[in-house]
């Protein structure tokens, strides 16, 4: 419902809890990358991990705040199994939200310059919104030529 949805990236008593989590980009061949084939940042912590075969602590949101100098010829590339949302200066520059197999996007700043409204030379917001709804696996990976000027933090929320 809306209403659950608009306590995905709030605290919320009784409903999810908020943890600090550092990610550390690499360098990696002209980009630097996160990626993590097993996603699972909150394992043994909040409201505990689920049950069974499946020894995880599923059903959590990260969201991260930064900012960054746009030179031109940037990009920002993501592959997940699940929901992500990327905005640029406030506005949506990538939507792959809903259920559905792992799935990639890439944002391409010059070619969205002029709809993210970005001029060379200007700082802007990044922010980035991540949902696990999935019950197996959890695959995050970020390849970007971004140089973020403030990193902010990563939370992720258990639901």
């Amino acid at each position: 419902s809306a209403a659950r949805f608009d306590q995905w990236y709030r605290n919320t008593d009784g409903v999810n809890l908020g943890y600090l989590l550092e990610i550390a980009f690499a360098a990696n061949g002209g980009v630097v990358t996160f990626q993590s084939k097993n996603f699972f940042p909150v394992d043994g912590t909040g409201f505990g991990n689920s049950g069974g075969k499946r020894k995880h602590n599923f059903s959590f949101t990260t969201e991260l705040h930064t900012r960054f100098w746009y030179r031109g010829g940037e990009a920002f590339s993501f592959s997940g199994d699940d929901d992500l949302w990327v905005f640029v200066n406030e506005r949506m520059a990538l939507d792959l939200g809903g259920l559905h197999p792992p799935a990639s996007g890439t944002i391409d700043l010059d070619a969205v310059a002029d709809r993210l409204g970005l001029r060379v030379g200007e700082e802007y917001t990044l922010d980035l919104f991540h949902a696990e709804r999935h019950s197996a696996n959890s695959n995050f990976r970020v390849d970007t030529t971004i140089e973020f000027s403030q990193c902010g933090q990563v939370t992720p929320e258990l639901l």
